[in-house]
This record gives C-alpha cells, sequence and structure tokens, in this order.
C-alpha cells in the first residue's frame, strides 16, 4: 500500500509538472556546453548547508541526476530558455535507473555564481520548498552558453526502500 501511495503521488507529481511542458527534444539542436565545476560544488554545498541548518540531512550526490541536470542545461542553452520541458521523461528515467520515488527539480538564469542562484531559489516559496524538501539525492548542473551566461539546473530525488 505505501509503494502504491508513493506511485500515486509520483504519478500526480509528473502530470502537474507536465501540463506546462513542450515534452519535445526531437526537433532541437543540442550541443554539450561546458560545466562551471567550480560554481556546481559551490552549489550543493550552500544548498546542503542550509538544509544542515534547518536540522535536514544533507544530501547524496547522484551522477544519475547529474546526466540529466546537464542534458536539461544543454537543451535550455539551445532553446534560449529556462523550463522545466521534458521533465516527465527525466524524473522517470530517474525513477527507473535509480530506484526514485518522487523527483523534483530547481532551473535557473542570469545568475552569475552560486551564492546569487541559491538566494533566487531561497526567495521563491516553490524553489525553496523543493531545496528544503523530503530528498535523498542530488545533483546541480551549471553550463555557460556562448555568450557566458550560466544555465542551472538541480534535480532532487526521494530514493525509494
Amino acid at each position: 500500500m505505501k509503494m502504491r501511495t508513493h506511485f500515486v503521488a509520483l504519478v500526480l507529481f509528473v502530470i502537474t509538472l507536465a501540463s506546462c511542458s513542450k515534452e519535445s527534444l526531437e526537433n532541437t539542436s543540442i550541443t554539450e556546453a561546458e560545466n562551471a565545476t567550480d560554481v556546481e560544488l559551490e552549489l550543493l554545498a550552500v544548498v546542503n548547508d542550509h538544509r544542515i541548518s534547518l536540522g535536514q540531512s544533507a544530501l547524496d550526490f547522484s551522477e544519475v541526476a547529474y546526466e540529466y541536470a546537464n542534458q536539461h542545461n544543454d537543451y535550455m542553452i539551445s532553446i534560449g530558455s529556462i523550463n522545466h520541458d521534458n521533465f516527465s521523461s527525466r524524473a522517470s528515467k530517474i525513477s527507473s535507473q535509480a530506484s526514485a520515488e518522487f523527483v523534483a527539480e530547481n532551473v535557473a538564469k542570469d545568475y552569475t555564481n552560486a551564492a546569487e542562484a541559491f538566494q533566487g531559489w531561497l526567495n521563491s516559496s516553490s524553489h525553496k520548498k523543493t531545496m528544503e524538501g523530503d530528498f535523498s539525492h542530488t545533483a546541480v548542473s551549471v553550463k555557460i552558453n556562448d555568450s557566458g551566461d550560466y544555465y542551472f539546473t538541480q534535480i532532487f530525488f526521494r530514493q525509494g526502500n
């Protein structure tokens, strides 16, 4: 029963997010942008420090989530805007590959460093709720487009038992 409840919650969450998604990667030419690894590590540390300050556990790094966060940043750079397009596909793949029972993400653009992106998310009730949510794993991708603009995707998930 518990597993069924979690599955239903995941499906409802994905449907809610997918309702505003275009769900189309086929028609987009995507090239791989450069990662800003120092910013990624700093943002991961800042989010975990924030969680610890609230009495929550730090999130473990997930290679699976990192792969999909990187792909999403490349996609956003290719179309020139931030979005949650194709989230249901990412969430489904992460759920399958990492035994995740709940997946969420935060995205951002136009910040020049980790502290600014974190503060922007902290000032947004929905992004703050995600950062402070009941998750066990995360990954942060920060990529730079040809104009020097930073794109941020942080994926969160709770691993099932």
